[in-house]
């Protein structure tokens, strides 16, 4: 069964659905916020133009997400799935940002938690491209138990390539930390 790259994924903290072009303007009033992208590798991102620009890589990718609270319906961010490699058995997943009003607390968590245990049930390997100098993405990594595994140059979508690391979550690793919390893994 091929990978479906923009199901639609809920919980009780959040909602995601495919991305669509008249999320632009209500996605853009949440980004352009310059303290979201204060430690990304690109910080112009909070200007329209260049915003704009991550808007069509996002809609071109076939696999991104506007994410909304589950309860209000509020438009909290964005994420997406990226690099798909079905024969090597990974994908990769970013170019997350949610409303500082939703930092801190168990939302990014549960996005990533909702888009990792989707993806483990086609891929065995997600992958996370983070800024170098993004401590607080790297961190929220970390404490979903990604491991770091190199660093590479990135280019995101019409921009040059910036310092990047790169972080991996293994789905046996995955489950495992699931069981120990008591949720019921993915197969």
């Amino acid at each position: 069964m091929p990978f479906n790259l923009q199901p639609r994924l809920e919980n009780n903290f959040v909602r995601l659905r495919p991305l669509q072009p008249a999320d632009f303007e209500p996605l853009y009033a949440v980004a352009s916020d310059r303290l979201i992208w204060e430690q990304h590798p690109n910080p112009d991102r909070y200007q329209r133009e260049v915003f704009a620009n991550y808007f069509k890589g996002a809609m071109e990718s076939g696999g991104a997400f506007l994410v909304t609270h589950a309860h209000s319906g509020a438009i909290m961010g964005s994420s997406r799935y990226y690099d798909l490699d079905e024969a090597g058995g990974s994908v990769a997943i970013g170019y997350t940002f949610i409303a500082r009003e939703y930092w801190g607390g168990q939302y990014n968590r549960q996005l990533k938690t909702l888009m990792l245990d989707h993806a483990f049930e086609a891929v065995q390997h997600v992958i996370f491209h983070v800024g170098a100098q993004n401590w607080r993405s790297r961190k929220a990594m970390e404490k979903l138990g990604a491991l770091l595994i190199g660093e590479a140059s990135v280019s995101y979508y019409g921009e040059p390539g910036r310092p990047n690391v790169i972080y991996r979550i293994d789905k046996e690793d995955w489950i495992a930390r699931r069981a120990a919390a008591g949720r019921i893994p993915c197969t």
